[in-house]
């Protein structure tokens, strides 16, 4: 005890000067990721960009041969237990804000089971050609059982025969292409049936987002892009490295999290640029809240070059 007791002075500076590398440590880490996410921010904004695009651009989803717009009308921005930002407008408020993206060329809406938007985004498609628009929903199945039950009242929630692309909703593990192989299974019968175009996934952490790079099961993954690396499941150059296996694959890659969940409503300009500069999003979505906010984002979309 004695030679403990003289020591302990000695033990404790070294307990002070290893907390004190650990902070130094992090907050070096720190810098050097707010320092690069400040020049992917700069670096976005002074890039010009190689073509003019618009919200309303036609693209091709992968190899999937769905044509769509460039922008998807998400419906789920904060969603979850059924509700969302944009459900909260009410199913009026919610169909008349798709509508008016329907007629400024906006052609891709997003929805999905978690959201509660099928009831709003039913009512939207009572007043245009279905077969215009691209219908993504997201199902939170994970056996075959449930999946069945999900493409069931998807379609009678919808009011549609068919949905164009159905994703597994929020994978996380590293193992989920042959932990969720049945479900998996029912989404590859529908789409033999016709009663889905595509299938895929949503990916929340870089592990699963992996996975779907190298499975050939995933035909559309929704990946969360911004260059700040905001609500993302890795910083962006990982993400982005990941992408490009993805799109070397001819998978489609549709971007979300573009504004990082808000913290870059500020930076609107250059999130964007950032989208579209960087050659891998085949499409991607924003939750626009009123008619003039989307409005104001197929204006920025278009004066981005």
């Amino acid at each position: 005890m004695g030679a403990l007791h003289r020591n302990a002075p000695g033990v404790a500076m070294l307990r002070t000067t290893r907390r004190k590398f650990i902070h130094n440590t992090a907050y070096a880490a720190g810098a050097v990721w707010l320092s690069h996410a400040s020049m992917a921010m700069r670096l976005a904004a002074m890039t010009p960009l190689s073509q003019k695009f618009s919200a309303a651009d036609t693209v091709t989803l992968g190899k999937t041969g769905i044509q769509t717009s460039r922008l998807a009308m998400g419906t789920g921005t904060v969603g979850s237990g059924h509700h969302s930002h944009q459900t909260a407008l009410g199913v009026d408020g919610l169909s008349r804000l798709l509508l008016n993206g329907y007629d400024n060329g906006l052609r891709f809406f997003d929805a999905a089971d978690s959201y509660g938007s099928h009831p709003h985004v039913a009512e939207a498609l009572k007043h245009v050609d279905r077969s215009k628009v691209t219908l993504l929903s997201k199902s939170w199945a994970r056996d075959a059982e449930g999946m069945r039950a999900d493409l069931d009242r998807f379609r009678s929630e919808l009011k549609t025969d068919y949905i164009d692309i159905v994703l597994m909703h929020c994978q996380t593990e590293a193992d989920w292409t042959t932990k969720h192989r049945a479900a998996m299974d029912v989404l590859s019968e529908a789409k033999v049936k016709g009663t889905i175009r595509a299938h895929g996934c949503s990916c929340h952490s870089i592990e699963a987002l992996r996975a779907a790079a190298k499975s050939p099961w995933v035909d559309v993954d929704l990946a969360r892009m911004n260059p700040i690396g905001a609500v993302m499941d890795a910083d962006p150059e990982t993400v982005a490295s990941v992408l490009r296996e993805m799109r070397a694959a001819g998978k489609a890659v549709v971007g979300m999290k573009i504004l990082g969940q808000g913290a870059l409503r500020d930076r609107q300009d250059e999130a964007i640029r950032y989208a579209l500069g960087m050659g891998l999003l085949d499409a991607f979505t924003i939750g626009a809240e009123s008619i003039d906010e989307q409005k104001d984002l197929i204006r920025r979309i278009s004066a981005a070059a």
